[in-house]
């Protein structure tokens, strides 16, 4: 073996083991939760809301944001429903839930709560349902409004998929459905 195929050799294995080594440094667990969103019953009446949460993993202390957007409310809200998932296992109460008027973070911003609204809100453990009545009814604006958790995350890692029903503030109050939020919570 001369001198040339040999350097060349030695080359070769130095690029492939230099190579296998830096593969090692490529993550393997991306975070996709914004990215792809599961649906338990596809149906067409199926609206996806916009939320937001500040940690993701099991059973740390957690802020979530239900968001309605202007593009969500055709008209106003005398009051929200949201149907909270069987499978959900966590301590909600009464004063760890707000409804607010937020601001939607982003790039240049921090998702926050500008203003607090007044209202009531009760938890009905049996059917799994908070019922938020606000004190003065939600106008059909141009705002962000939120519903804000102050929770700790359940213990089972999966997807939890929150649906939420509003009544019209018309004539004739009527209840429809505005749209859903699937939550990741990671292993």
């Amino acid at each position: 073996m001369n001198y040339y195929s040999k350097n060349l050799l030695i080359k070769k294995i130095n690029k492939i083991l230099i190579s296998t080594f830096l593969i090692t440094f490529i993550p393997t667990h991306i975070n996709s939760a914004k990215a792809f969103e599961f649906q338990w019953n596809p149906t067409d009446g199926y609206k996806k809301l916009n939320w937001y949460q500040r940690t993701n993993a099991k059973r740390a202390k957690n802020k979530i944001y239900f968001f309605f957007m202007p593009r969500d409310r055709k008209t106003g809200f005398l009051s929200i429903n949201i149907k909270i998932p069987k499978n959900f296992k966590s301590t909600l109460k009464p004063k760890n839930i707000t409804f607010c008027k937020a601001n939607f973070g982003g790039y240049t911003g921090k998702t926050k709560c500008i203003e607090n609204i007044p209202s009531d809100i009760v938890i009905d453990k049996e059917n799994k349902r908070l019922e938020i009545y606000p004190i003065i009814p939600v106008p059909a604006d141009k705002d962000k409004y939120a519903v804000v958790f102050k929770i700790n995350n359940p213990r089972k890692s999966g997807l939890y998929q929150f649906h939420s029903f509003g009544k019209s503030s018309g004539p004739v109050p009527v209840s429809n459905y505005i749209g859903s939020w699937t939550i990741n919570i990671s292993p």
